[in-house]
């Protein structure tokens, strides 16, 4: 306790310190059910409550400080989604696809120490999260991120009932600290029953459990999370203080006692035998859970074994995931049809019948381009094989040929676009794919252009999903679309959007829901109640792009479609022009020297910015305010043209504060080392890159080294690299 906190309790009986506490912890508990709408005491009962902690605080004054419930209205319901750094990394699993990769391991970890027995579970395909307990009461959440710093997202975590604010302690004492981790995730059934609810609200379904999963923590309301039916269960123990573990499967016995859901699948065998066993079983039973599975974990149990054995500088040793295979199935492919994307390439995709596959129904798979349907062999009418490519993407292998019964017919590629009946061609030569050249007007291309704008890796505009893209460019009549193109998009009104009505399309395919009670075509007024007022997501949208007015140069410039220009070639162009004016004037030859991009890139910026309408959206923007320069002064910078390497672990830096130091200043952070490499800052366990740092020659450098490199540039670095070999003698 500090001597601010000792001051503040002082005279104050250690009995109505504790009881104080502990009603604080429970007023707040239940005030933030209370307002997820799902209390969980009656209100006479927290009145009661918080009446006792006002008489504790009238007589002890010294007990109010601005966290109490006394003086709080309410209980927070947003999410800021604040970065925040895991006590201890989280790591990432090596992975094995065969019988001889999952032996190679054994084998490796039994020459180095003495197995006693390994620890098999299933790898979950879930959101991982990591949760921090401390002295029993859950005090945060976070994604994984990139593994040392994540999302804070403890509101939405709270909703989740299977995750317990408090820790029980009636058989088991709670321990001062513990970090636990584990995936959050949608069961099957429950993934099903969501995405009914969405489509008959005319929002955006989800295209698996995953991904609805993640989308539901990422709400910054967390009320919207607590109407999601998610649910978790933990794998794992990171950062604890105040208990011990002898054994993998000891820790979680501990955890089930403690009211955490361990999954009851887990099993602890004593040969690598009984593992494959294990492997084999759930390859044949891997619908047997009510969540998607795509591998078998495998751990050794003996914790001091775990010690022993240690870690990569990503994943450890003593541990490792066998993957399943994608799974196969076969259906009838009734028909093959096309649709437009947002650079008016136009893509084949199949229509099946509905079959199960990897856990989800599957109606649709891409098929690329007329000369993959011509490669593999397929017809309309063909009993196909499909799988799910990584358990996501359906796909068609080919066709089942003994199953012709001479019914089945070719698919000819359309010679004109389907959404704006534009001639399609072939953009240059030795194109595969046929595109649309109708870029600006095509309703199609405009429709997924939209929907990349407001995607995350561009503006992050989430209130305008699907539905809303479809909305904003193919309202049905009278209603004219408010979009010209996407220039136009900062400058909607409430006026423009309340009378749009829409048909609700599916992503995958761009054809029409059926409403199942009418089987008609689904339509519905996304911007507008029933009573022609505005829905809340019209404010929502509004705040939204006023927001999406002030990201960063890159996520503009991912925003404007430019062909190849994805999120890594953005952030590099961001850096090294620092202006949307100085990339639009920059000749090939300044393009081709910044890192990152080469000739293709560069003729597809060079060729954007010749159009006029690419140019006029650029023009709109920057009028409505949209940022179109990096902030800060746009002169030379200390660390321009540099490239470094961060590896291990620093203490006042995560890995993305480190980059973005680097980056503010000019300077290119890359993920290996070369001869090319201007410097190598090295923290704690630097692993392989400072081993081929020292043999290259490359300076290296210690965090305080790192620092002197930020604040006083690179020729007083390079002076202060001779702590390589001091670093060197430290690690030995």
């Amino acid at each position: 306790m500090s001597e601010q906190e000792s001051a503040m309790v002082e005279g104050v009986p250690a009995k109505v310190r504790e009881r104080h506490a502990a009603l604080s912890q429970d007023i707040d508990d239940y005030s933030y059910r209370y307002y997820m709408g799902a209390p969980i005491i009656p209100d006479a009962d927290y009145d009661a409550l918080m009446a006792e902690l006002q008489e504790l605080e009238q007589h002890y004054p010294s007990l109010i400080t601005p966290d109490s419930p006394t003086q709080k209205v309410g209980a927070p319901i947003s999410n800021e989604f604040a970065p925040v750094e895991h006590p201890e990394r989280m790591e990432s699993l090596d992975n094995a696809f065969s019988p001889e990769e999952l032996l190679a391991w054994a084998q490796r970890v039994e020459g180095e120490t003495e197995v006693g027995a390994y620890l098999c579970e299933l790898k979950i395909d879930g959101l991982a999260v990591d949760l921090l307990y401390e002295n029993g009461r859950l005090v945060r959440g976070a994604t994984r991120g990139d593994g040392r710093v994540g999302e804070e997202i403890t509101l939405n975590l709270r909703t989740i009932d299977a995750i317990p604010v408090h820790l029980d302690d009636s058989t088991e004492p709670v321990p001062e600290l513990l970090e636990v981790r584990g995936e959050v995730f949608l069961p099957g059934q429950a993934f099903k029953e969501l995405n009914a609810r969405l489509a008959a609200d005319g929002q955006d379904e989800f295209r698996n459990p995953r991904n609805a999963a993640a989308g539901s923590l990422r709400q910054k309301d967390p009320r919207v999370a607590a109407t999601r039916p998610l649910t978790m269960l933990v794998h794992g123990v990171g950062a604890h203080r105040g208990v011990s573990f002898t054994h993998q499967s000891h820790a979680y016995e501990l955890l089930r006692a403690w009211g955490l859901p361990v999954s009851d699948r887990y099993r602890v065998v004593g040969s690598l035998d009984e593992v494959r066993d294990y492997i084999d079983y759930y390859a044949e039973h891997r619908h047997e859970p009510d969540y998607e599975i795509d591998g078998v974990v495998v751990k050794v149990d003996e914790v001091s074994t775990q010690r022993r054995l240690g870690s990569t500088s990503r994943a450890p040793r003593w541990a490792i995931a066998y993957k399943y295979p994608p799974e196969e199935v076969t259906t009838k492919l009734v028909d093959i049809r096309v649709n437009v994307g947002r650079t008016g390439r136009v893509t084949p995709y199949g229509v099946m019948e509905p079959v199960m596959v990897a856990g989800s129904e599957v109606e649709f798979a891409t098929l690329h381009n007329a000369e993959e349907v011509e490669r593999k062999g397929v017809l309309i009418g063909d009993t196909v094989m499909l799988r799910k490519a990584g358990d996501v993407i359906p796909e068609i292998l080919g066709p089942v040929l003994e199953r012709r019964d001479g019914s089945e017919r070719a698919f000819v590629m359309p010679e004109t676009c389907p959404e704006c009946g534009t001639t399609l061609g072939r953009q240059k030569e030795g194109d595969v794919d046929l595109r649309c050249p109708n870029a600006r007007s095509c309703p199609g291309q405009l429709r997924e252009r939209l929907f990349y704008v407001a995607s995350r890796k561009a503006l992050d505009i989430e209130t305008l999903g699907y539905v809303g893209a479809t909305a904003l460019t193919q309202p049905l009549e009278p209603a004219k679309p408010p979009l010209a193109d996407e220039g136009d998009l900062f400058f909607l009104t409430v006026d423009q959007l309340l009378p749009i009505k829409t048909l609700v399309l599916d992503p995958d395919t761009t054809e029409p829901k059926i409403d199942p009670d009418t089987g008609e075509p689904k339509v519905v007024t996304f911007f507008a109640n029933k009573d022609g007022e505005p829905k809340k997501t019209v404010e929502k949208l509004f705040e939204e792009l006023e927001a999406a007015k002030q990201q960063p140069l890159w996520r503009v410039l991912v925003a404007l479609s430019i062909r190849h220009v994805g999120p890594r070639a953005a952030e590099d162009l961001a850096r090294h022009f620092r202006s949307i004016d100085a990339i639009a004037a920059a000749s090939e030859e300044e393009l081709l020297a910044v890192d990152g991009v080469g000739p293709t890139i560069a003729g597809s910026i060079i060729e954007w910015f010749s159009v006029d309408w690419h140019r006029d959206i650029v023009a709109k923007w920057r009028t409505a305010g949209v940022r179109m320069q990096e902030e800060g002064d746009l002169g030379p910078r200390p660390l321009e043209g540099l490239s470094v390497v961060v590896t291990g672990s620093l203490e006042g830096f995560s890995r993305d504060t480190a980059k973005e130091a680097v980056q503010h200043r000019g300077g290119r952070v890359t993920g290996s080392v070369s001869k090319k490499t201007d410097f190598v800052v090295a923290g704690e366990s630097p692993g392989s890159k400072y081993d081929k740092a020292r043999q290259l020659g490359v300076p290296i450098l210690d965090e305080e080294g790192f620092e002197i490199l930020l604040r006083h540039g690179p020729d007083v670095a390079r002076a202060r690299s001779g702590v390589a070999d001091e670093a060197e003698d430290h690690e030995e």
